[in-house]
């Protein structure tokens, strides 16, 4: 297993200096003038140039690269052309955010798609398979917008249960916490269950025709522990391939839900620095969602190794 692990940590390697390139250089290609950005249309030529003096943005490209690798690699991601402030605090300030939306999603998610995904793949072409099918299809269906906006709608402005937007931190108010985090968590959780009871679902009906489970079932074992311990650990192996990148996504920010609920994300603070063509913060904020990916990505291919050891090999 040590071994597994290090092949694997062994390849992030050259996969995050592509990341570092790819977030680079589409940064720097992007037309517009980030010295105009920071001075405003009416500034001189004389200023402007030495601000770009200044930021470096007058070297050769591969000479700005290295110089940004150098400086991220101990952490230092520039400062916001805009306010000034580090990119590497303003993306780690925008964090716990992004976590609390994230877990939360995923643990709604995860509720909904492991007992609805195998009461589904072991009673299939029932009722409360159809029903599962027919959720499945709404939840995929409908967009994220729509359905937090109707969750807006119904539950604070109609029946006054939760605040419709904002963030409070946990440990300023935990009932205030709860409170604000239930209708994005909701929102994302949902969508994204329906597409994890799809693949239970599909991963389930396959594994449960297998041979080891009908020996099984014909040695006696209990059904119960047919289905957990032979079926739904087999069945989770191709579907922690889609929880992996959904949680990532969700870590990654899901844009359109935290502009809804005006919720400070990560996925939102991109937003906001893409309008403003605040181009370190754009940076910092790619670089993290594109490193969460690598990590998650890591993590999924130990899981694989802890589900089916025969992968390690």
């Amino acid at each position: 297993m040590l071994s597994f692990i290090l092949r694997r940590l062994l390849l992030v390697i050259p996969v995050c200096f592509g990341i570092s390139v790819v977030v680079f250089l589409l940064i720097h290609l992007v037309p517009g003038d980030p010295a105009r950005v920071m001075l405003g249309l009416q500034a001189d030529e004389a200023t402007v140039a030495a601000i770009r003096e200044e930021l470096g943005l007058n070297r050769p490209l591969p000479i700005q690269y290295v110089d940004w690798v150098t400086h991220a690699l101990r952490g230092d991601l520039g400062r916001s052309y805009l306010t000034d402030e580090p990119v590497f605090a303003a993306v780690l300030g925008r964090l716990p955010a992004t976590l609390t939306l994230a877990l939360a999603a995923f643990a709604v998610s995860l509720l909904i798609a492991l007992p609805i995904g195998i009461l589904s793949g072991t009673r299939p072409y029932t009722k409360a398979d159809y029903g599962a099918m027919v959720f499945a299809q709404l939840g995929v269906a409908i967009p994220e917008f729509w359905l937090g906006i109707m969750l807006i709608l119904v539950f604070s402005l109609y029946l006054r249960w939760v605040p419709p937007s904002g963030y409070v931190s946990l440990w300023e108010n935990p009932v205030a916490w709860l409170q604000h985090l239930i209708l994005p968590a909701v929102t994302v959780g949902v969508v994204n269950g329906a597409v994890l009871t799809r693949f239970l679902r599909s991963s389930m009906l396959e594994v449960m025709h297998q041979d080891y489970v009908r020996t099984a079932r014909a040695k006696g074992v209990a059904e119960r522990r047919v289905i957990t311990l032979h079926a739904l650990k087999n069945a989770l192996i191709p579907t922690v391939t889609v929880i992996g990148l959904q949680f990532a996504f969700m870590l990654g920010g899901v844009v359109v839900v935290e502009v809804i609920f005006a919720w400070p994300g990560v996925g939102r603070l991109a937003l906001d620095a893409i309008a403003r063509r605040d181009y370190p913060m754009v940076q910092g904020a790619v670089l993290a969602v594109a490193l969460t990916f690598v990590a998650i990505n890591l993590l999924v291919d130990i899981a694989y190794a802890v589900l089916d050891p025969r992968i390690k090999y």
